[in-house]
């Protein structure tokens, strides 16, 4: 009866699904030495103690300007052992949009006991630099989709943040690396800000092409699957079908969901025809987005998930009944219909879903439809599902 199980853990192509995490960052980047070579000039004087270095990263979704930086960061630590001692801290502002969350964040990761609440701003900010002086330590800080940040709490914090040693005697307290999908992020900023930042510390990322493309789903491949199991052909025509839109996340779902549909089909090997032209869509999304959900957000994304990875669209009648089957499965209870419309809504306004109006099945009324086109839905059903365990 349960022989259908037989194939869980089996990993006829998959061995290791680390490297399809989007948190996963690789030894060596693929397609990025350039970059990486621009970036660490504009930080040549971060050896000197009393040095603060900027740098503002721009380029599309998909481009690796997370991935550059987290890359940079871990890189930067082992070279500078025994010189400088440094602490990396990455903020997501989509996650944290606030001033308050961002400061809160940064004082987190260099004191895990520091007070969640009851500091203003300027204070939380000199606590910041006091941590730093104690530990002889410089902050290496990313600010991750900071316009997001700045739309919603202008750029306050980034002004105080780039002054954080005026009129003090010692300097070098922070090293800062903004980074944007928005190429007119400068624009943001008044002239001030602008001038402390360098205007010309700007480096600006491109869409990978189809070779990059390819290379990203070869590397991913040799770490994650069996040797032999994903032939070149496979791997080209994913650089192919990525390459419109030029993001490296698309090649990593499109790879991800060809190995499951071989394991599937109980093959040890992955086959062009596992690659589905339907899949090859403008991955728009952050799969962290769904980090800031709520609980019932989450639980009704689940439900999504879980039908949208074997159909193209559910209507919202469907979506409501499976989220009360999660919310069963989760033991928590389940909210009014007007509260889940609500929040459907508010999925629909953050890009996670799209919804359309046709023709019911049942009777002769209209209904919405809902549909999943920005991300694949599996990866983040799986991202779901571990938040909700913790």
């Amino acid at each position: 009866m349960s022989g259908y199980l037989d194939r869980i853990g089996a990993g006829k192509v998959l061995v290791n699904r680390e490297p399809f995490s989007f948190d996963w960052t690789p030894d060596n980047l693929v397609g990025r030495d350039r970059e990486l070579t621009e970036l660490a000039s504009l930080f040549t004087h971060i050896e000197n103690q009393n040095s603060s270095c900027r740098a503002v990263i721009t380029g599309p979704v998909g481009s690796g300007k997370t991935v550059l930086t987290r890359r940079f960061g871990h890189d930067l630590l082992g070279h500078l052992e025994g010189k400088r001692k440094i602490s990396l801290a990455h903020v997501n502002c989509r996650n944290h949009p606030s001033t308050s969350q961002v400061l809160q964040r940064i004082a987190l990761t260099l004191d895990s006991g520091h007070p969640e609440r009851g500091l203003s701003s300027g204070e939380m900010i000199q606590s910041i630099r006091r941590n730093l002086i104690s530990h002889n330590c410089h902050l290496l800080l990313v600010l991750d989709e900071v316009d997001l940040l700045i739309r919603r709490d202008n750029s306050d914090l980034i002004y105080k943040l780039l002054r954080i040693d005026e009129g003090q005697e010692k300097q070098g307290s922070i090293s800062l690396i903004l980074v944007s999908q928005d190429p007119m992020l400068l624009k943001l900023f008044e002239p001030a800000i602008i001038s402390r930042l360098g205007a010309s510390n700007i480096l600006k990322m491109s869409p990978y092409d189809k070779k990059g493309l390819t290379d990203i789903a070869r590397q991913r491949a040799n770490i994650a699957c069996r040797n032999g199991s994903v032939s070149e052909g496979v791997l080209e025509k994913i650089g192919v079908m990525a390459a419109e839109s030029g993001d490296a996340r698309l090649a990593i779902e499109l790879l991800d969901s060809s190995i499951r549909r071989a394991e599937s089909s109980g093959r040890g090997e992955v086959l062009i025809e596992d690659i589905e032209q339907s899949s090859a869509r403008v991955a728009a999304i952050e799969p962290s987005q769904v980090d800031g959900l709520s609980k019932d957000q989450k639980l009704i994304m689940l439900g999504l998930c879980r039908r949208l990875k074997k159909e193209a669209e559910i209507n919202t009648g469907d979506a409501e009944k499976l989220y009360k089957i999660v919310c069963e499965e989760y033991e928590t209870k389940s909210r009014s219909y007007t509260t889940f419309w609500k929040h459907l809504k508010f999925l629909e306004n953050q890009g996670l879903i799209e919804t359309r109006s046709g023709k019911s099945n049942v009777g002769r009324g209209r209904t919405q439809y809902i549909t999943m086109n920005n991300v694949a839905p599996a990866n983040l059903a799986e991202r779901i599902e571990k938040e909700l365990q913790r």
